[in-house]
């Protein structure tokens, strides 16, 4: 572990030294939502859920930003450690796991990124280090171990609202599967994950519908509904015709020059809101309520997009600028280093995508692999939140899967270990704890 540590800590003061924080284009979002943060919350829009612009308000530059989130990535570090350490009893294990998440560029260079990832990962680790003890032993089934892990799940959903169904997840999954004797189900953690949920997500939900009318985490859902719905907005009637056309004219010259209209909501919003005469907020619910009638009369061209959209989940990006580097010529050596993880990578989520769909229909395969309770919690973390996120979105999907990418390492690297032990035979194969 201290190995791990001095590495880690390392890699981060190197990279801080050489390479610059990146804006993005969802950046400048976040920042406004922070200043309002700052204001009290009068001016906040309601566009973006509070808790990276509450960490960008409490750090007060892009610098001290950047420096936040090396340190929230070397904790995330140490998790992995402590996790890959726990379940095979192994130190070994638990630095590979640890080592592979930090060498990995789509998570070292996402911490100099001025977006949610890195956080979202920080509080997701947070739940599934509790979850594993809970998982671990009973002497671990405490009240208080209950809400941290359903303070932290509810603050992984208002990072990022594609982990909104987190905490119920795991409250499900502890409840049956920390069961003793006397019963099949544990309330246990099934209300302690509940409850910061419905304090924490509940109440945030409740102050956009009091301002905005909407029942939901952000004022945008109906706009997220738009990147599915949008290849066959032809069919709106012409009661809608401004919208419709004003639209499809942004979706056509997207198509043309990037073959996809992917995105092509967040350019057409001005111009939507001019020709319907309807503000920001009007136009997301309708938006909203025109998108569910149109995939629920084009539900077979709806699926096609869903399951384009999980494919394009697994793609293993790498979000990163080389003109960020300070020092000239370290880019091109960064480049072959992104090749090589990103192709890495991909091979890690098919051996998952295969592995978990093989072993879940084989008992056989489950019993060889050695797989604990914790391993299928991580598969099933990993699962719903590809399949939730393409029924949501049909845009940037693949970068959905980066706060959990080393989930699906842990999962690959077990997999692949227990199959070269079963190959060489060796006697002392690791055991997983729970």
């Amino acid at each position: 572990m201290g190995l791990v540590l001095i590495l880690s800590l390392f890699l981060r003061v190197m990279l801080f030294a050489i390479y610059s924080p990146v804006s993005f284009s969802d950046t400048g979002g976040y920042q406004r939502s922070a200043q309002a943060v700052l204001n009290g919350f009068e001016n906040y829009d309601g566009t973006r859920t509070p808790v990276y612009p509450i960490l960008i308000a409490l750090t007060g530059s892009e610098k001290m930003l950047y420096i936040s989130q090396l340190f929230l990535g070397l904790g995330i570090t140490l998790a992995w450690f402590i996790i890959g350490w726990k379940v095979s009893r192994k130190p070994f294990i638990g630095a590979l796991i640890a080592l592979a998440h930090t060498l990995n560029p789509g998570q070292f260079f996402f911490e100099a990124n001025l977006l949610t990832e890195t956080l979202a990962a920080f509080w997701l680790i947070l739940s599934l280090l509790g979850a594993n003890f809970w998982l671990a032993d009973r002497k671990y089934h405490s009240t208080w171990l209950a809400l941290g892990i359903g303070i932290s799940t509810s603050l992984a959903a208002l990072t990022r609202p594609q982990f909104i169904f987190m905490p119920l997840w795991l409250a499900i999954f502890l409840a049956f599967t920390s069961q003793d004797r006397t019963r099949r189900f544990n309330f246990k953690p099934f209300v302690g994950l509940l409850l910061p949920a419905l304090v924490l997500i509940g109440g945030w939900m409740a102050w956009v519908y009091s301002r905005y009318n909407i029942l939901s985490v952000t004022t945008m859902s109906g706009f997220h509904l738009v990147q599915h719905a949008g290849y066959y907005f032809e069919d709106l009637p012409d009661e809608f015709a401004a919208i419709r056309d004003t639209y499809i004219a942004f979706r056509d010259t997207r198509l043309d020059a990037f073959g996809t209209q992917s995105n092509t909501i967040w350019e057409a919003i001005p111009a939507l809101q001019e020709a319907s005469g309807l503000n920001f907020y009007d136009l997301s619910q309708t938006l909203q309520e025109l998108s569910l009638k149109l995939i629920l009369t084009h539900p077979w061209q709806y699926l096609e997009r869903v399951l384009k959209g999980w494919f394009w989940f697994w793609r293993a990006p790498v979000y990163w600028r080389q003109s960020a580097f300070t020092l000239p010529g370290i880019s091109n050596l960064m480049v072959l280093w992104v090749w090589l993880a990103r192709g890495l990578m991909v091979l890690m989520n098919l051996v998952f995508v295969l592995s978990s769909i093989a072993a879940l229909i084989s008992n056989r395969l489950r019993h060889f692999f050695n797989l604990s309770s914790f391993h299928w919690l991580l598969a099933g973390t990993v699962w719903i939140t590809s399949i939730f996120t393409s029924l949501l979105e049909h845009g940037e999907n693949q970068r959905f899967l980066i706060p959990l990418q080393t989930a699906v390492i842990f999962w690959a690297i077990w997999i692949i270990y227990f199959t070269w032990q079963a190959r060489t035979r060796n006697p002392g194969t690791v055991r997983a704890v729970n």
